[in-house]
């Protein structure tokens, strides 16, 4: 996003608005399918990231499939195009209601997370007359080295089925006439950054791999997940993710025969950098200790930095060769002491009516706004629409 360039072309759209540039997403896209493709791998899109349906839309169109954790997600992914046969439903609590609607449509598979899941999903799946893909989500117990709560992997988790439950979990599976066991899945956590993080999920999934084809259970499909970070920092000159290190990683390390498929399940590095949501600056409120600039955006509109204290880039836009610097601290208008973007962020001196982009927020941005403070609906612009 070219801050010199663009702020004219915002004057007179009320704000706050998500915008999304069109041509930094379709470049994103192409370079992870080219990755992906020449290995021979499969990329679902996790619609929990974004499920914008413009956004779908141009997904759905390169090639990808979806990965979803509610029947709304499965839905919307139908809705926007995409073929039912590259569409996995995860989740460790799917209702009945759900996991029927996903059967409905003859999914591509179901990753499973306990063992009281799959006699359910055997259960609902007999009264429809169908027999249910399902893959067994498995907890490798790796340690993804990112923020707790977006820690998947661990015992400690809730994610997953634990190594202690794999003999009971593959006699289940053996006698549910209703279930095929397809594949299995692994997840470990998001925003990793640590290629050798994904070397050490090889090796569980290696091992794990090998322990069913041990009992003589053929194993179609390794789902390995996501959890590909982007770069906060330098959302212009490290927009795209290195792809390539990160697809070449499990060539190299995953035992495979050449019939085994190899899926995976991105979101943030897909969707994060092509997303900014755009604010205007209501006050500026000068104290003793701090200076505050209050937005009108909130944590309404992008929750990450009040739940994870997640960092993303903040810019004033169309001053871009400004030489008076201050220190603000910015916040939104919600009345909550949480509802910070960040403290002490060097900005040009601003005044009322300042337009700022909060980048980075492609990705679980626009998905986690909520209507607290009974706030207006989170409106959107693309990039295409602008002159």
């Amino acid at each position: 996003m070219k801050n010199e360039n663009i702020e004219s072309q915002f004057v007179g759209k009320e704000t706050p608005f998500y915008y999304y540039d069109l041509n930094v997403l379709e470049e994103t896209l192409d370079a992870a399918y080219a990755a992906s493709g020449k290995r021979g791998f499969h990329v679902h899109f996790a619609l929990k990231s974004n499920f914008n349906s413009r956004l779908l839309e141009m997904i759905q169109s390169k090639g990808f499939g979806a990965d979803c954790v509610s029947g709304n997600e499965v839905q919307q992914a139908i809705n926007a195009g995409f073929d039912a046969k590259m569409i996995t439903f995860a989740g460790v609590g799917k209702s009945d209601k759900e996991i029927n609607l996903a059967l409905a449509h003859d999914i591509f598979a179901f990753n499973v997370e306990s063992i009281q899941e799959l006699e359910v999903i055997n259960e609902l799946a007999a009264v429809q007359g169908r027999k249910a893909k399902v893959a067994l989500r498995i907890n490798p117990n790796v340690d993804a080295h990112t923020h707790h709560y977006i820690t998947t992997g661990l015992d400690e988790n809730k994610f997953g089925v634990t190594n202690a439950e794999l003999e009971r979990a593959a006699a289940v599976i053996r006698k549910c006439e209703n279930i095929e066991l397809i594949g299995l899945h692994f997840h470990i956590g998001s925003q990793i950054t640590d290629m050798n993080v994904f070397k050490s999920l090889c090796v569980k999934v290696n091992e794990w791999k090998n322990w069913f084809e041990e009992r003589g259970v053929i194993i179609k499909v390794l789902n390995v997940g996501g959890g590909l970070g982007v770069d906060y920092h330098n959302p212009d000159t490290n927009a795209i993710p290195d792809f390539e290190a990160y697809f070449d990683i499990f060539d190299k390390f995953l035992e495979r025969t050449p019939q085994q498929e190899v899926h995976f399940e991105l979101g943030r590095a897909l969707v994060a950098q092509c997303g900014s949501l755009i604010s205007k600056v209501l006050y500026v409120k000068n104290g003793v200790k701090k200076n505050f600039l209050i937005l009108d955006a909130g944590m309404t509109e992008l929750m990450r930095p009040a739940l994870y204290q997640a960092f993303h880039k903040i810019e004033k836009l169309g001053d871009a060769n400004a030489t008076e610097l201050i220190n603000y601290d910015v916040v939104g208008p919600i009345c909550e002491s949480s509802d910070c973007f960040g403290k002490e962020v060097t900005l040009p001196l601003s005044k009322r009516g300042d337009l700022v982009a909060i980048r980075t927020a492609g990705a679980y941005g626009e998905v986690m706004s909520s209507r607290y403070n009974l706030r207006e609906e989170i409106r959107y612009v693309y990039s295409d629409e602008l002159v």
